[in-house]
């Protein structure tokens, strides 16, 4: 996500014309966006974006769970 920030970011400097943007050749503008699309592709490829995903509703859950317990003033669960 921050490739494709920057690569809009320096795609605006470039079309306003602000320096020291401007004077870059336009490939130079464009790489961040490259860089983005493999990023994307590589973590599609090695699982990373379903890992986080399930990391995410795994933490929602849980904090559900301990909601709960408060709810019903149990706590959270102590371990041994």
């Amino acid at each position: 996500m921050w490739f494709l920030g920057l690569g809009l970011l320096l795609l605006v400097l470039k079309l306003q014309g602000i320096a020291p943007v401007a004077d870059w050749p336009w490939w130079g503008v464009l790489v961040p966006f490259g860089l983005a699309a493999a990023w994307w592709s590589w973590a599609d490829f090695s699982g990373y974006t379903k890992r986080k995903a399930v990391e995410k509703e795994n933490d929602r859950k849980q904090a559900r769970i301990d909601r709960q317990r408060d709810a019903l003033g149990m706590g959270p669960k102590r371990r041994k």
